[in-house]
């Protein structure tokens, strides 16, 4: 099985009886286009080498932001990697209907390119005021949000021996946007949960997990009480799971989860969930292993659409002093270079960047260390030089 057939259900969007049963896969994106493919395309089927240069939409972000993307391009740097950057602002622009919304010229970046590393985003609190975070994911259909949650050597958590992923419906539920005051005060909020997204989502967990060895998927629910939408997001996993029976298949209420994931965290493998409960339940999985500093997330999407990026806040009060912790970007930058086949790269960068926490001499603040953001990128860059 190759990696290809992952990223190929990720850039496809066909109807569900075309995609997940018949499981025939196309791309519009030379990149992840396999030469076999009996599928004819528009587009030309080359598929590039892994030297040749590939520009990316970076998106540096607020606060802390394009310190921590500087630190990211300086390692990536010293590991020659075969990436051009093309930086863009989403700084929200005010559109004709009064609403804030993304600058055309970043969303044309992103359309052009299909891959981006995205910075942390502010949003500022008030009416007229969209979340960045989910109008790019709308914008590109990012549908799926994965995020590996792995015990790093050397940074002392309560929990050991942590690795699982969480892979979360990224478009729909709760956060499909479809709110109406029904009186004053009383407000309904629609959950909306469709056969398409649901198996989408579920058929990318089962590849994910049958490509990187995963033994056993988790789908998370709350289906005896939201019977029908939560109900629908449960058959669609197990419509799914029926065509993997080499991967183990179990299923889960949300709060059962929660129970079992504090108590011992370890008999889980690879989750897929609903769009709220992923939010909830990755941030949780997060604090395993020791924060959202440390954890890197990648929103893979459709059309050959994916961005990267650091999930934690945007943390105003350091910005600027060099006491930033780029690691969560960086490590969200490597899951980038796989997701490109760029695999030698990512390996250099990934194993500096853990020996360098595991060694414990050049830390910044959070990570129990005294050393600046740019110290601890420098030892990265060292490292990664010295592996050469």
């Amino acid at each position: 099985m190759s990696s290809v057939v992952l990223r190929r259900l990720a850039i496809t969007c066909r109807p569900t009886t075309s995609i997940y049963h018949g499981r025939t896969f196309s791309t519009s994106s030379p990149l992840f286009t396999e030469t076999n493919s009996s599928h004819n395309s528009n587009t030309n089927t080359t598929t590039p080498s892994s030297d040749a240069p590939r520009t990316v939409t970076l998106i540096p972000g607020d606060g802390i932001g394009p310190e921590i993307s500087n630190s990211v391009q300086k390692i990536f740097e010293a590991a020659n990697v075969p990436l051009d950057w093309e930086s863009v602002d989403v700084t929200p622009v005010k559109s004709p209907d009064g609403k804030f919304r993304i600058p055309l010229r970043a969303i044309e970046s992103v359309t052009k390119h299909r891959i981006g590393l995205k910075g942390p985003l502010a949003t500022p609190v008030g009416k007229g005021h969209q979340s960045l975070n989910l109008a790019l994911r709308k914008q590109f259909n990012l549908f799926a949000n994965v995020r590996p949650c792995k015990t790093l050597e050397g940074f002392q958590t309560p929990y050991t021996n942590v690795d699982l992923v969480t892979i979360r419906e990224n478009t729909e539920g709760e956060y499909s946007g479809i709110e109406h005051t029904i009186v004053p005060g009383v407000v309904q909020s629609i959950k909306l949960i469709t056969e398409h997204a649901s198996m989408r989502v579920c058929e990318y967990a089962f590849l994910y997990a049958k490509l990187h060895k995963r033994e056993k998927v988790t789908v998370v629910h709350k289906a005896n009480i939201m019977r029908l939408s939560d109900g629908l997001f449960l058959q669609s996993a197990r419509n799914v799971a029926e065509k993997y029976p080499e991967i183990k298949f179990e299923e889960m209420y949300l709060d059962t989860v929660c129970l079992k994931m504090v108590q011992d965290p370890t008999q889980f493998d690879c989750l897929v969930m609903p769009n709220l409960y992923g939010d909830i339940l990755s941030d949780l999985c997060a604090g395993l292993i020791g924060g959202l500093g440390l954890t890197p997330s990648g929103n893979i999407g459709e059309n050959g659409a994916a961005i990267f990026e650091a999930v934690h806040g945007t943390a105003p009060d350091i910005a600027g002093h060099d006491k930033a912790n780029p690691t969560a970007l960086l490590l969200s930058a490597v899951m980038m270079l796989r997701h490109l086949n760029l695999t030698d790269k990512a390996d250099r960068i990934e194993k500096a960047c853990f020996a360098t926490i595991k060694d414990g001499k050049v830390l910044t603040g959070d990570l129990g260390g005294k050393s600046k953001c740019s110290e601890y990128t420098a030892e990265i860059c060292r490292r990664v030089k010295d592996s050469s």
